[in-house]
């Protein structure tokens, strides 16, 4: 069907023109005419702050309005508007939400769950699913379709599904082409659009799917990945001082990571790891800095593991970019991507050991050693960062006081190092769905609570700025990560602006729900509520993963943007020997022990031979 063919119900403009033109303090955003075209509203379930510091919000934004015949505008969370009785309006256009064809939400974390209630009830749409498809706005429309995606929702969406209407399972990109197509037949046969959604790939319909795997009609999601990441574009289109990222060109160099962490909901979600192409790369930060935005953040699970990051970092810093890194690894160390962010004026370096002691961090299988993280530390010292922060989490499994003291003692160690302002994070656990993890239980939160004390009380008194999220929010976070269906009630009986952690579990207990249920151990291969999701990573490989954590080992790997093995299922063989055979390579990951890029330099070789590579990539 044509763009003419298309009846949209809304209200219509003048004018036909596309104007890339910018709201205050902000370039690229994109305004047009809604006349004849599918409406879409897009939201980060945040603030504006918080959701136009994501990538994936921009790469979205970009892709819908790519369309000639799609207006695609964003819509965010403001804390109290909903209370304060003002209506809910795009950003481009002041529309208010209900008069979208779509209402598309991107959730990074379970947390934002309770702003997608407020933002409904805001924009005066009943919030579960069923309500809207038996009822009509007052003047007879539809009401918008409500999808979302995002990894704070696609590996358990069962405590938000009762109000979407349809969730993507996995990666967006090559989805949102045939979503839009389907939404141009099919936007005004919501019924019939539906069962088509449920009919296509990564697509999951609540309303038509039984997430319970003991159902007769029980069928499983299978998750979307992208396989050829450089066909996509995964860098900034929008660019304001009023986020996080102040007017900074943010570029997706890697997706997904090889490492395994137990605990890493990201490095599941997000297998296999693949990389976008160094010449793109430079490419994407030549021209953000020849429209004046030299301030460029490379973002990825490990910065550091991207097979050209060398050259990548000298690279940007001969362009005159300020180079910032979400996330690096110390093994191996970049020393020119350091070198380059210290040259370029950035003020962290980032370590992340997560654990104080060797013996937690093999349990959660972080395979970076002490020696690895305290070179990292020096050279911190040696090119003048002004801070290091370190981050760790409290409460892993098998954890004990000693190794809150070896954590304690590894900070004073970098305090040896390091002779300026360190920082560290002590976060609380929190299993996550689809990791090895997903079966323990959660520690308790005052073990937690007294276990931060004794962090702070070692270590402020030699400086160190101690940061902890609060242990009683971890458990909230731990009971929506792990919850079924029933916690969408729960999210409802909550009034808007009345959020408390008492308001939340005093809801799950008025509804006859045990918090220790959602918090505590389950029985592993027991039923979970994500069921309905195919991950990719077989539960085979979680056993055998959780297994090696009992006997305090660390376990598989794979390499940076490939994978060479089948062992945990994400990959098919089509992809895994994409670059050719590896009968003589070694295969490093089936031995298990450190992560280590030199053991896939004939893997790397390989792919370079692929690609008409004369010399190939040395790594560290």
């Amino acid at each position: 069907m044509t763009k003419t063919n298309l009846k949209h119900r809304g209200p219509t403009a003048k004018s036909d023109k596309q104007n890339y033109q910018s709201t205050p303090n902000e370039t690229g955003a994109i305004t047009k005419n809604w006349g004849g075209k599918l409406t879409v509203a897009l939201t980060m379930p945040n603030t504006y702050y918080v959701g136009m510091s994501s990538l994936a919000l921009q790469i979205l934004y970009r892709m819908f309005n790519d369309e000639p015949d799609v207006v695609c505008e964003r819509i965010f969370w403001e804390k109290g508007l909903e209370q304060s009785g003002k209506p809910l309006l795009s950003l481009e256009n002041e529309r208010p939400a209900s008069e979208f064809d779509v209402w598309a939400f991107t959730i990074s974390w379970e947390m934002d769950y309770f702003n997608v209630v407020e933002l409904l009830r805001q924009a005066g749409i009943p919030p579960l699913a069923q309500d809207r498809q038996t009822s009509k706005q007052w003047d007879g429309r539809d009401w918008p379709l409500l999808i979302a995606g995002g990894p704070g929702v696609t590996m358990n969406p069962e405590p938000i599904a009762p109000f979407f209407d349809a969730i993507l399972i996995g990666e967006g990109e090559e989805a949102v082409p045939q979503f839009i197509d389907l939404c141009r037949e099919g936007i005004n046969d919501i019924d019939n659009l539906l069962a088509t959604l449920d009919r296509t790939p990564g697509w999951y319909v609540p309303s038509l799917r039984p997430s319970n795997r003991n159902h007769e009609a029980f069928r499983k999601v299978e998750r979307l990945w992208v396989r050829n990441l450089p066909s996509f574009s995964t860098s900034s289109t929008l660019y304001t001082p009023d986020t996080e990222f102040s007017q900074m060109h943010l570029m997706e160099i890697a997706r997904g990571c090889g490492r395994g962490c137990r605990f890493c909901l990201a490095g599941y979600v997000y297998r296999p790891a693949r990389e976008q192409p160094l010449d793109n790369l430079l490419k994407s930060a030549e021209a953000a800095i020849s429209n004046g935005y030299t301030k460029v953040g490379l973002v990825s699970a490990a910065v550091s593991d991207h097979t050209q990051i060398d050259e990548m970092a000298t690279e940007l810093q001969r362009m005159g970019a300020t180079i910032s890194a979400s996330s690096m690894r110390m093994d191996p160390i970049s020393l020119p991507l350091i070198k380059a962010m210290a040259e370029t004026g950035a003020r962290n370096l980032t370590v992340a050991p997560e654990a104080g002691s060797q013996r937690l961090r093999n349990v959660i299988n972080k395979t970076q050693t002490e020696e690895q993280m305290m070179r990292a530390i020096a050279l911190a010292q040696e090119f003048n960062f002004p801070q290091v922060k370190l981050y760790f989490m409290v409460g892993h499994p098998t954890e004990t006081d000693d190794d809150i003291q070896a954590l304690i003692d590894f900070t004073m160690e970098a305090r040896k190092h390091f002779k300026r302002r360190i920082a560290i994070n002590a976060t609380p656990f929190v299993p996550k769905a689809h990791t090895p993890f997903q079966w323990e239980g959660m520690t308790a939160s005052s073990v937690i609570r007294a276990r931060q004390k004794m962090i702070h009380k070692a270590l402020a008194r030699h400086g160190v700025d101690v940061r902890a999220d609060a242990p009683d929010w971890a458990e909230v976070q731990a009971v929506l990560s792990r919850g079924d269906r029933r916690l969408s009630q729960v999210l409802l009986a909550i009034p808007s602006g009345g959020l408390t952690v008492r308001s939340f579990f005093q809801a799950m207990e008025e509804l006859g729900l045990d918090k220790e249920h959602y918090t505590g151990r389950w029985e592993i291969g027991a039923p979970v509520p994500w069921d309905i999701v195919q991950s990719g990573v077989s539960e085979n490989y979680f056993h055998y993963e959780l297994r090696l954590a009992a006997q305090d080992k660390t376990g598989l790997s794979c390499p940076p943007d490939s994978a060479g093995c089948l062992s945990c299922q994400a990959c098919d063989p089509d992809w895994a020997f994409r670059y050719g055979d590896n009968v003589n390579r070694p295969v490093p990951a089936a031995k298990g022990g450190p992560w280590r890029a030199q053991d896939w330099l004939p893997w790397t070789k390989l792919k370079n031979e692929k690609h008409g590579t004369v010399t190939p990539i040395e790594l560290a």
